[in-house]
């Protein structure tokens, strides 16, 4: 094609057809003008085609981070709710059931020391979709906004206050060492059993905002999800 073009033009130039020749090169520009807007064109689909594949493949990702973080999140939950009646339980009865009933002061002792759970996000997807550059792109920038909500606002607060609630807990398990260990109480005088009751309340304060927070990133899970159900499906 190239060669019948550069024959057509020597041919006009030889024949002396001035005018001839401009059309015909006014008509040669447009042809490769066009060709170059088609092969844009057709580059910018291709990397359209390109970064939506990489988008669906970061959601699906991430789906699967947020489902298992769900689920550890409801775990966690099942597991500090008992301690929230158990503290409940204590700080109303504590000095009436040692006196009267240390069995079941003892029971209550050991559902509110039973174990320990605090939840870290897993981070890997989101934090290659940042690095990457990727999330900025999504199309759909809603959900783009609400995953940065939800990993930079509300897992950094869980994270944070998970770690103060850690601290404090390996405070009271040492102290209260021995109770974990005999599941028993060991004989204690009245301001003992105060001083008992005001460290279990600087656990309970913690453990209670902390279990709040985890019911609102449940939600806020649930929400995105939900709203973007069929881009994350």
């Amino acid at each position: 094609m190239i060669t019948f073009f550069r024959r057509l033009r020597h041919s006009i130039l030889s024949e002396g057809k001035t005018v001839r020749y401009l059309k015909y090169a006014l008509g040669e520009i447009v042809l490769v003008v066009i060709g170059i807007l088609i092969a844009l064109q057709i580059n910018n689909w291709n990397e359209r085609r390109i970064q939506h594949e990489k988008e669906k493949e970061i959601i699906t990702s991430v789906k699967n981070d947020l489902k298992q973080d769900r689920a550890f999140i409801q775990f966690t939950i099942e597991v500090i709710e008992p301690k929230i009646e158990a503290y409940s339980t204590l700080n109303r009865d504590l000095f009436d059931l040692y006196q009267n009933d240390r069995k079941s002061l003892d029971s209550i002792f050991k559902i509110y020391f039973s174990t320990n759970r605090t939840f870290y996000p897993i981070l890997g997807s989101y934090q290659s979709a940042v690095s990457g550059n990727q999330l900025t792109n999504f199309r759909n920038k809603k959900l783009s906004q609400q995953l940065i909500k939800l990993y930079n606002s509300t897992y950094d607060r869980l994270i944070d206050n998970g770690q103060i609630l850690d601290e404090r807990w390996a405070f009271i398990s040492k102290k209260y060492s021995h109770e974990r260990r005999t599941g028993s109480f060991r004989d204690m005088e009245p301001e003992q059993l105060s001083e008992f009751l005001d460290d279990l309340y600087h656990h309970y304060v913690q453990l209670e905002w902390y279990i709040n927070q985890l019911k609102l990133a449940a939600v806020k899970i649930d929400k995105i999800i939900i709203e973007n159900k069929v881009s994350i499906y």
